[in-house]
């Protein structure tokens, strides 16, 4: 039985006509895309650019053994679209970056490209070029996107004030919950919890709606966790803040699952990572809009708690069975 060819049996053009031939044709705005030195694009009329970028890599980030390439893909452009999404910016095109071992199957490199096509199409951002590389270890997939927002529209994390409401879209600990069971052996891919960490949902809509309509006065996604965005948003507007944990919209499939394993629900919701969901910081006056914003995002908002004048990340605690405790900290990529 022949071995499954790997990338190391292809040229660096096979490998790119490959990519080009999973994408859309670039829209009239891409003068020039993949195969040039590098991609000429047209800017958007009275918009500001955004950029973000982040790396995955096998080992930190993701694990090959139970996570499909095509999830990998996926998961990579999703990073990028939800800090988009918290900035309220609305996506136009992604370069990408690949470090490949040289025993990645071709047929994983066309599946994690068809994973990143898909998300790719349904956000309507193309892809405009990147770059290939032989890895000596583990396989890194980089990711930058650039998306536009009006002038002082962006949402950023310093804006809010005491006295401001926070909110967070959807429900939490899904993918935290999901990612243990992958780790246990013990679910499969239509496992709700795994789906939602395999193939999150980043919330580019939504925060493009409060962009727009100025719902929100600060903003953060959920990458690393509630604990962490809570912490970051108190800190850069100089807040404190209240989280009440008998409001967290924690999924309940994840709830019963921490329960199961002896663990703290409302610990493991506000400090797993993976979701990206928004954490939104409002004011009183401007929950008419906020109702709007959710109505036409399509997802929902949930009130957690308060921006207080606290001061910051030493005022940030959670209210928990009629007393106060600190809030835990979240996910950092350095100890």
């Amino acid at each position: 039985m022949r071995a499954p060819a790997t990338v190391s049996s292809l040229t660096e053009a096979d490998l790119i006509a490959r990519v080009r031939a999973r994408l859309p044709p670039p829209p009239a705005w891409m003068i020039v895309g993949i195969g040039d030195d590098a991609a000429v694009v047209e800017p958007e009329r009275n918009r500001l650019e955004v950029l973000s970028v982040d790396a995955l890599v096998e080992g930190i980030h993701f694990d090959r053994a139970f996570t499909p390439p095509e999830a990998i893909g996926h998961r990579a452009l999703a990073a990028n679209l939800s800090d988009l999404a918290a900035m309220g910016a609305d996506a136009r095109l992604a370069l990408l970056s690949l470090g490949l071992p040289e025993t990645f199957p071709v047929a994983d490199f066309d599946a994690l490209i068809d994973g990143l096509a898909a998300l790719a199409a349904r956000h309507r951002l193309h892809v405009a070029g990147g770059n290939l590389t032989r890895s000596p270890g583990p396989l890194i997939v980089d990711v930058t996107v650039v998306g536009t927002v009006k002038r002082r529209r962006a949402l950023l994390r310093g804006g809010a004030r005491a006295g401001d409401e926070l909110y967070v879209s959807g429900t939490i600990g899904a993918a935290a919950a999901g990612l243990q069971m992958l780790k246990a052996s013990v679910s499969s891919v239509v496992e709700p919890c795994v789906s939602r960490y395999l193939y999150p949902e980043p919330r580019v809509r939504l925060g493009s709606i409060l962009g727009r309509t100025r719902a929100a006065t600060a903003c953060m996604d959920l990458s690393d966790g509630l604990a962490d965005a809570v912490r970051q948003v108190a800190d850069a507007s100089g807040v404190g803040a209240i989280i009440e944990a008998a409001e967290l919209p924690i999924e309940p499939e994840a709830r019963r699952w921490f329960e199961s394993r002896g663990a703290d629900p409302v610990h493991e919701a506000m400090v797993g990572g993976d979701d990206y969901e928004l954490l939104v910081a409002v004011r009183p006056r401007s929950r008419g809009r906020l109702a709007a914003a959710q109505r036409h995002g399509g997802v929902a908002l949930t009130r957690i708690g308060v921006c207080t004048a606290g001061g910051g990340v030493p005022g940030v605690i959670v209210r928990r069975n009629g007393g106060l405790e600190p809030m835990p900290r979240g996910y950092t990529h350095f100890r």
